[in-house]
């Protein structure tokens, strides 16, 4: 696998205590998508891209890097995989539209992506725009840019 470019990492036994929950129930919190890519987002806006957040939930990007340049961040999880398209075409009684994805492509730097299955130590790669851009046209990517944890993972591996 082209190696990540860094671990953020968790103390498990100080989060659950500080919660005051299990380390399972931490683990299951850590480990879903939905929860944890606002924690994911902001660790990665601080402390990798010495960046900023977008300036709201509803933007169509996550995080600006430290040159202003916008970023996706998108986790990897075993349930749901992946998927590059906007968030606003995931999800019930959303569609996905081959247009809008690829402005999206067109709008910003590329994706910081986690692999969140790995919690308490959680690698992420970049990846640019292009090389998305190249999986979906190399038809890589699924009809609707979603994949599974075990296909994102391979191209991830084949990554240059």
């Amino acid at each position: 696998m082209a190696d990540p470019l860094g671990t953020l990492s968790w103390n498990l036994g100080a989060i659950a205590r500080s919660l005051n929950i299990t380390e399972d129930d931490t683990m299951e919190y850590f480990t879903d998508g939905r929860r944890v890519s606002f924690i994911i987002e902001r660790r990665l806006a601080h402390e990798v891209l010495h960046g900023r957040l977008a300036p709201s939930e509803g933007a169509s990007f996550d995080v600006f890097d430290s040159d202003d340049n916008q970023w996706e961040v998108r986790s990897i999880t075993e349930g749901s995989g992946i998927y590059f398209c906007p968030s606003k075409m995931k999800g019930s009684g959303r569609h996905f539209e081959e247009r809008g994805f690829l402005e999206k492509l067109d709008e910003i730097v590329g994706y910081y992506v986690s692999d969140i299955e790995r919690f308490p130590d959680v690698p992420y790669w970049s990846v640019s725009s292009e090389q998305v851009r190249r999986w979906w046209e190399e038809r890589r990517l699924g009809t609707t840019t979603s994949i599974s944890r075990v296909r994102a993972l391979d191209l991830l591996r084949r990554m240059p």
